[in-house]
C-alpha cells in the first residue's frame, strides 16, 4: 500500500481534517517519498501558518534552491489596510520572503501592478515595509519593462508582460482569497493579472479564458494562498470591515487549479463554481477534483 492509499483508507486525507503533530511526523517518516498535494495551516501567526502550510507539502527547500533569484508576487491592488482584506497579508509576504532567504535565495523581489496609485497601495497594504524589513527588494513596476509576449492562448495570443518576472529563477504566487464582481472569486490564477500591462479591461471581454491563458504561460514554483482574512463582499476593493471574515488560514500547493478549487471552499463554493477553474481543469492546467488529492491540515 502506498502513502496515498494508506491515507485514504485510514481517513487521514481530506479537507479540513487536522493531523496531530506526532502522527504527522510518523507518517512523514514512513512515507517520505510522497508529499501532500495541498497544505493547509491555521493559526494566529500568519508567518508561522505560511511556514507550516509549505512544510506540509515538503518545505521551502523543495521549491527554492541556493542562489535563486525569486519573485514573490502578492496582490497589492488597492489602497487598503491589511484589516480590510483587499491585498495579500503583509505578514504572509514577509514570512515567505524570509523562508526563501533561509533556503539560500540570492535575492527576493516583490512587486505588483496596482489598480490605483502604487505608492499608496504599497504603503497602506503594509507590504512594502514588511517585505523590505526582511530583505526583499520592493519596487514599483517600470512601464518601460512591459514587453509583448506570445502567450499562445485561446483568447490571449499575446500580451505585454512585466519582463522582470520572466527573468528570474523562481516565481511564487501569493494572492489573497476574496470575492470579485466579475470572476466571482479572485484567488491564485487571477493574481497573474498583476504582471500584465496594457489595458487590462480587454481581458474582461473573455475573463475566464483570459485567466487560464496567462496561467498556462506562467509556471510558478509555488502558490501560497492567503486566507488570514478573506473579503466576502464588495470585492475586489472592499473597504468595509463588516465584509471581512477572519480565518487565520494559509494554503500552499503547486497545482494552480487545485489551489483555487480549494480556495473556493472557503466561501462555501466548489471549483466548478468558477469558470476559470473549470476551464483550467478541462485544458489540463491542473485538477479541480480535490477528492483524489492528499490535503494535509495542521494547526500552529
Amino acid at each position: 500500500m502506498n502513502r496515498r492509499d494508506f491515507l485514504k483508507k485510514t481517513g487521514i486525507a481530506g479537507i479540513g481534517l487536522s493531523i496531530p503533530g506526532t502522527l504527522d511526523s510518523f507518517l512523514g517518516n514512513l512515507y517520505s517519498s510522497e508529499y501532500a498535494d495541498i497544505g493547509v495551516a491555521r493559526g494566529a501567526s500568519p508567518a508561522a501558518a505560511t511556514k507550516a502550510a509549505i512544510d506540509a507539502i515538503g518545505g521551502i527547500s523543495r521549491f527554492i534552491s541556493r542562489g535563486d533569484v525569486v519573485v514573490v508576487k502578492p496582490n497589492i491592488g488597492w489602497d487598503r489596510t491589511p484589516e480590510q482584506a483587499a491585498n495579500t497579508n503583509p505578514e504572509v509576504v514577509a514570512g515567505l520572503v524570509k523562508l526563501c532567504y533561509d533556503a539560500g535565495a540570492k535575492k527576493v523581489r516583490v512587486f505588483d501592478n496596482p489598480c490605483v496609485d502604487p505608492r499608496r497601495s504599497y504603503h497602506q497594504s503594509g507590504i512594502a515595509d514588511a517585505a523590505s524589513a526582511v530583505g526583499a527588494e520592493v519596487s514599483f513596476m517600470d512601464e518601460r519593462k512591459f514587453k509583448d509576449v506570445a502567450l499562445g492562448g485561446r483568447f490571449l495570443k499575446k500580451w505585454p508582460l512585466y519582463t522582470d518576472i520572466l527573468e528570474v529563477d523562481k516565481v511564487i504566487n501569493v494572492p489573497i482569497a476574496k470575492v470579485h464582481g466579475s470572476s466571482t472569486l479572485t484567488l491564485g490564477m487571477k493574481n497573474w493579472m498583476g504582471i500584465m500591462g496594457g489595458w487590462r479591461g480587454r481581458v474582461h471581454q473573455n475573463l475566464d479564458q483570459g485567466i487560464v491563458d496567462i496561467s498556462q504561460f506562467m509556471k510558478p514554483a509555488l502558490i501560497v494562498l492567503d486566507a488570514v482574512r478573506i473579503l466576502t463582499a464588495h470585492g475586489p476593493q472592499g473597504g468595509n470591515l463588516a465584509d471581512v471574515k477572519t480565518l487565520n488560514t494559509v494554503i500552499a500547493g503547486t497545482d494552480q487549479v487545485a489551489v483555487d478549487a480549494y480556495g473556493a471552499t472557503l466561501f462555501g463554493l466548489t471549483g466548478d463554481s468558477l469558470g476559470y477553474v473549470c476551464l483550467g481543469h478541462e485544458s489540463g492546467l491542473g485538477t479541480m477534483d480535490l477528492s483524489g488529492m492528499i490535503i494535509r491540515t495542521v494547526a500552529v
